[in-house]
């Protein structure tokens, strides 16, 4: 809740404790062990940055942070605290905040996408469980991609375009490396395997457009935008490359802003340590970069996990306002941990850090946040608001009708597959069969008349073979007529030399003879 326009965050006695909305994009922390009260904390710092006009992100793992949509109601533990805490002074009520559902799945939400191009090799490669060498590959692929204006927005265009640059891997190599087939089948795999989990709906069009999620309702209120993640988060890798897809969209799309008096936006990421688990070097020290440098932006980033252990030391140190809820220690690697986190926090001299994390009821935390000199503040054991909106469970009826009634809805709700690299490749790989084909086409039409015209004329020549067979008999009777006449004029007069020579002069004679009459 809201008090001297600040976001009031607990009690630590007496004492008010505030988050300053001009240090909340100095980011923070929640953790703590299951069933400590993390989801209330949540809550009540998601509620307080909506009130004062700043849009929030929340990953809903559970399913319970779903009902900020429903005002509260009044219940013993909730009237206890307020009164305990003398929050009603304060003005606190119970209300509704302005929420978006989304669901990756389109099941619980608005369907969430985005595209191949937009989420870039490091964090598809991620996506995939990639290897050094596929992930180098995969690099090349969107690089020839780029080169040759191929637009890659979903995962048939990405294997598309693998298939393709196998197929010419001579002509890709002395530029790009070699590119062997057995590492391309082995990406095809990872993209068949990612799809099953869900890759196939969150890689399309129309892609989340985050500009869309920086805005108000017509009350001031920052809008909340709720991503289900109860499916989701079965799927890790899907999970995490889309929270850090999330931070760099941002990181890109907007404007320096410097030191706001008050975020643009706050991200709380659910579950955190699902982002950084057997995340590769690189990808480490980008996210390390990122929240360094998102703080520019005005972009507050707030990570839920439940040991601060799970967020590594270079991500950690960025985070200035913390909220550690109960940590057990019953196993020597426990109490390791639970001696870091102590060590986490200023000194208060008050109370021994160690030993109050692991005494902590459900709804207390140790607080530390930065103050308005930049500082951070010593440790305090605080006390925390409970929720002005619903505890509850929300109606599923209720969800439907806050997603139709979304103003966001006409846009994002049906996918589009607009033309991208899987259409052009495949025209292109067709085009020379469709020529062939054509000029077949082509040569049939106007040939066809000729060509039975000379077929006609060549059966008029040639005889038939009724002709052919009479015309051989006649040829051989003549000959045989004209080699006895021959052979009788030539023995009269030459012996029988003169006989052989007249029958064979009198053979062609006949045979030439008949010839003659058959061409008349």
């Amino acid at each position: 809740m809201i008090k001297e326009e600040k976001i009031l965050l607990g009690k630590s006695g007496d004492e008010d404790i505030f988050i300053y909305p001009k240090m909340a994009n100095r980011h923070g922390m929640i953790a703590g062990a299951t069933g400590t009260g993390k989801t209330v904390t949540l809550k009540v710092m998601a509620e307080s940055f909506s009130s004062i006009g700043v849009p929030v992100f929340l990953a809903d793992v559970k399913g319970d942070i779903a009902p900020m949509c429903q005002a509260g109601t009044d219940n013993p533990n909730v009237s206890e605290r307020v009164s305990s805490m003398g929050l009603d002074a304060a003005g606190f009520d119970y209300h509704a905040f302005p929420v978006n559902f989304w669901d990756v799945y389109g099941e619980k939400g608005m369907p969430l996408r985005t595209t191949i191009s937009e989420m870039g090799p490091l964090l598809l490669s991620r996506v995939l469980g990639l290897n050094d060498t596929q992930s180098d590959v995969l690099t090349c692929i969107f690089k020839i991609a780029d080169d040759e204006n191929l637009i890659l927005t979903d995962t048939k265009d990405l294997k598309a375009m693998l298939n393709y640059v196998s197929d010419k891997s001579a002509e890709y190599g002395p530029k790009y490396g070699n590119i062997a087939t057995v590492t391309v089948n082995a990406i095809l795999r990872s993209i068949v395997a990612i799809e099953s989990e869900g890759a196939d709906l969150f890689f399309g069009e129309p892609a989340l457009n985050v500009a869309d999620w920086l805005c108000t309702d017509r009350n001031g209120y920052g809008m909340v935008q709720i991503l289900d993640c109860q499916k989701l988060i079965l799927h890790p890798r899907l999970y995490s490359a889309f929270l850090l897809w999330l931070i760099s969209e941002l990181f890109e799309s907007l404007p320096e802003v410097g030191d706001p008096e008050k975020p643009r936006v706050v991200f709380f990421f659910d579950e955190a340590h699902m982002l950084f688990d057997s995340a590769p070097k690189a990808l480490l020290e980008k996210i390390e970069q990122l929240v360094k440098l998102i703080r520019s932006k005005g972009v507050g980033i707030y990570f839920i996990t439940q040991n601060p252990s799970d967020i590594p030391d270079g991500v950690l140190a960025q985070l200035g306002n913390k909220v550690q809820h109960a940590l057990h220690a019953y196993t020597p690697k426990e109490q390791k941990a639970v001696k870091a986190a102590a060590m986490g926090f200023r000194v208060n001299p008050e109370f021994d850090t160690y030993t109050t994390l692991q005494e902590l009821g459900t709804g207390k935390a140790l607080v530390s946040v930065m103050g308005e000199d930049g500082i951070p503040t010593i440790v305090k054991h605080t006390k925390i608001c409970p929720p002005q909106s619903s505890m509850g469970t929300l109606a599923e009826s209720e969800r439907i009708s806050n997603i139709n009634n979304s103003v966001l809805y006409p846009k994002y709700y049906e996918s589009v597959d607009n033309e991208s690299a899987y259409e052009l490749l495949a025209r292109l790989e067709s085009k020379p069969t469709e020529n062939a084909k054509s000029e077949e086409e082509a040569m049939t039409l106007t040939e066809k008349m000729k060509k039975q015209l000379e077929e006609q004329e060549k059966k008029k020549k040639q005889p038939s073979a009724l002709a052919k067979a009479s015309k051989s008999v006649a040829k051989t009777a003549s000959g045989t007529i004209g080699r006895e006449i021959g052979k009788t004029i030539g023995s009269s007069v030459g012996g029988k030399f003169g006989k052989t020579l007249g029958g064979n002069v009198g053979a062609s004679l006949g045979r030439g003879l008949l010839d003659t009459l058959f061409k008349l």
